[in-house]
């Protein structure tokens, strides 16, 4: 025999072989898995709405059965789920919240689903394995009372139903997944959405959201101590403005305030603390690096701590709630975290420039800078009327005036640059600088705002100054849109010369 011989013999062996394989991978395996053999009567439901004999619920229109507890045990641990005062929650392992629309999802499930097929009525130990019901994937257990024609049954002990079936393997067939109720020989088939349902840990049924309850709105003080610094902020009521304690006075930027708890309320728990870390996870807690007590107005205050550790091999962050409305919850979190409750204070300095009212206001100057001649406006105390006392008297532009006074009342910075009336020359604030004085009617300045030099590679931002000592980045374009020209204030068509 040659070598072509040879060789062609070898690829028919190799191919008996190969065709051999997959006869009894589909016939040992995968047909046995994939077997809908019709059953002589309507399967039924997983869960069943009335007890054998019973007539009525099953027979007609089915009634939606209420859960009121359901339990989950995987190879990995146990999970019962109870429905306590309207609110569903985990009582074991743990006591926790359990997340609502995750269990509603199963709750649905349960009470819709059906078994599509009756694979066998006398199962072997062996096909038993092979569905992956011996041992089972899940077992679950779960009760519920069933409501007569008119909802009502919710305390008679005789509509209380209770099931426990195990779940088991994909059949590769559909998708559907194999199942056998408690007392019940039959092995059967059903949605595969219950599988993908019910095979999560307990992690994967506990609710996720750390911040949710916080609302900035019901607080009067907030105390952040971080890893560089303590910051307060405080408010006699809450229709008050934010006020900063600490680590200076002064009045606080109250969009500022409540993003913190916007933000804190985008990060979820991404998971929970393994038994074998809680001990070093607690040590770490006891001297946390941020710090937050919230004082409501009304109810105990809500300490939040925040540790990040190496646990697991992975620099990790932890966060423990406790007091307030909320019940405690330990958990882990995304690291950033840490830094919504550790802003630096400069971040809650007010940006309103101006600390004026427009309606306070009788007697402005506009300064328009350098060698200019001031622009002098009054309010006459008979008409109630604007008039442009100096460089040239006559009637004001009265909706001029009001949209000046009006955006200087409303007038934000873009940000804080520094602190300091000294620094100001260094930003081109002077006393010759552009800008305008509000004073009341005994010519008493309530404010002042200074306009300085662009920002160095920022036309949008010019600097700026207002009531306080703070060095502002003001938006050019909100400058430019201020009326202090003569042209612009002085109305002309009441016969006064430009």
């Amino acid at each position: 025999m040659n070598a072509r011989q040879k060789n062609l013999v070898t690829l028919l062996a190799t191919a008996v072989v190969v065709g051999a394989l997959g006869l009894y991978v589909y016939f040992g395996v995968m047909k046995p898995q994939a077997e809908q053999p019709p059953s002589p009567d309507k399967p039924g439901a997983i869960f069943p709405t009335s007890s054998p004999g019973e007539p009525g619920t099953d027979a007609g229109t089915p009634a939606a059965p209420v859960f009121t507890w359901i339990s989950i045990d995987l190879p990995q641990g146990k999970t019962v789920l109870e429905l306590r005062e309207g609110a569903w929650r985990i009582t074991s392992p743990v006591s926790a919240r359990a997340e609502r629309k995750e269990v509603l999802d199963l709750v649905r499930e349960l009470a819709d689903a059906q078994f599509s097929a009756t694979v066998t009525d006398k199962p072997t130990d062996e096909e038993l394995e092979r569905f992956g019901l011996k041992p089972p994937r899940a077992t679950v257990s779960a009760r519920a009372y069933v409501p007569d024609a008119q909802g009502g049954g919710a305390q008679d002990a005789s509509r209380q139903r209770s099931v426990t079936f195990h779940l088991g393997i994909e059949n590769v067939f559909d998708g559907s997944v194999y199942v056998r109720r408690e007392g019940d020989p039959h092995v059967y088939l059903a949605s595969g959405a219950l599988r993908v349902l019910l095979l999560k840990d307990t992690s994967g049924w506990r609710n996720h959201d750390v911040f949710d309850t916080l609302e900035e709105s019901s607080l009067l003080r907030i105390e952040l101590k971080g890893r560089k610094s303590t910051l307060v902020l405080e408010r006699a009521t809450t229709d008050k403005p934010w006020q900063m304690a600490q680590p200076m006075v002064m009045r606080a930027d109250t969009r500022r305030v409540a993003r913190i708890f916007s933000d804190l309320k985008l990060y979820k728990a991404i998971g929970y603390p393994e038994p074998e870390w809680l001990p070093q996870v607690q040590r770490a807690l006891e001297k946390p690096a941020v710090e937050a007590t919230l004082v409501p107005k009304n109810g105990e205050p809500m300490r939040i701590r925040l540790a990040e550790l190496e646990v697991g091999g992975y620099k990790r962050a932890f966060v423990s709630t406790e007091g307030g409305v909320k019940e405690p919850m330990l958990a882990q979190v995304d690291t950033h975290t840490l830094t919504v409750l550790e802003p630096p204070p400069l971040d809650f300095k007010s940006k309103k420039v101006l600390e004026v009212q427009a309606g306070q206001v009788e007697k402005l100057v506009i300064h328009p800078g350098g060698r200019g001649e001031p622009i002098t406006l009054e309010k006459g105390q008979q008409t109630n009327q604007w008039e442009v006392v100096t460089p040239l008297p006559g009637r004001a532009r009265q909706f001029k005036v009001a949209s000046l006074l009006g955006a200087l009342e409303k007038l934000e910075a873009e940000a804080v640059v520094a602190t300091g009336a000294k620094l100001g020359a260094r930003y081109g604030i002077t006393d010759s600088s552009r800008g305008v004085t509000l004073m009341d009617g005994s010519g008493q300045e309530l404010a002042r705002l200074w306009i300085g030099n662009p920002v160095p590679n920022n036309s949008q931002h010019t600097y700026g100054r207002g009531s306080s000592e703070d060095i502002y980045e003001l938006s050019t374009a909100a400058l430019e849109a201020l009326p202090l020209k003569l042209e612009e204030v002085l109305d002309q068509g009441q016969g006064n010369a430009p």
